[in-house]
């Protein structure tokens, strides 16, 4: 009796790792799924898009102000003289033959603020951890950007995007430009959209290991 109750556990532990195993299999094949999605959307988006960052000297709350008037100013700048463009290369060429007046612009503000920060200003390919801006989350990658650094550049960055336009139109409520996120969705996969498209790491999981 003894034998044969020893038996029948044996048969159900087997049955569990069994189980156990099909389930960790399948959790492990939906994760590397799910990385090579996420690293495929990033990829295909950052050919699609020019980023903007400003980054402060420090985190300190003066460097924060002043990025933040800074980046004010820049884009004050930006949409006044920058033209038109259905064209990501158009936008990117545009950055570079006027890096100075951004640079110069930059300058003024800070001065006028009473600080004498350098400032560097480039288009430049960079890593970037997740961001999310408004109700759009960009995944970790390497990504072009216009980048603004003032003095040491430690500090949080503010970023938006260039091409196209997701630049807050509101920022108090943190408002994306519905054409923007259009324009957005036209060189997107369906898809990809509405992974970049939902507003926190939960909802992009439950986006791709939710019901298919």
């Amino acid at each position: 009796m003894k034998i044969e109750l020893n038996k029948y556990r044996n048969q159900i532990c087997a049955v569990i790792a069994i189980v156990l195993a099909v389930i960790v299999t399948g959790c492990v094949v939906r994760k590397l799924e799910l990385d090579q999605k996420v690293r495929a959307t990033q990829e295909h988006l950052a050919s699609e898009v020019l980023r903007f960052h400003v980054l402060a000297n420090s985190d300190s709350d003066e460097d924060q102000t002043l990025k933040l008037k800074v980046k004010s100013g820049i884009i004050e700048y930006m949409q006044e003289q920058i033209p038109e463009s259905d064209s990501l290369e158009e936008t990117k060429e545009w950055a570079r033959t006027n890096q100075e007046e951004i640079t110069k612009t930059a300058e003024n503000i800070i001065r006028e603020e009473g600080y004498n920060y350098p400032v560097s200003v480039a288009v430049a390919n960079s890593y970037f951890p997740d961001k999310t801006y408004g109700d759009v989350t960009f995944p970790a990658g390497q990504y072009e950007a216009l980048k603004v650094e003032i003095g040491d550049a430690d500090g949080k960055n503010w970023w938006c995007v260039l091409y196209p336009n997701l630049c807050f139109v509101d920022a108090t409520h943190a408002v994306v430009p519905e054409e923007g996120k259009e324009e957005l969705q036209e060189v997107l996969e369906e898809d990809e959209y509405e992974m970049v498209t939902a507003t926190s790491d939960f909802k992009i999981k439950w986006y791709f290991f939710g019901d298919e």
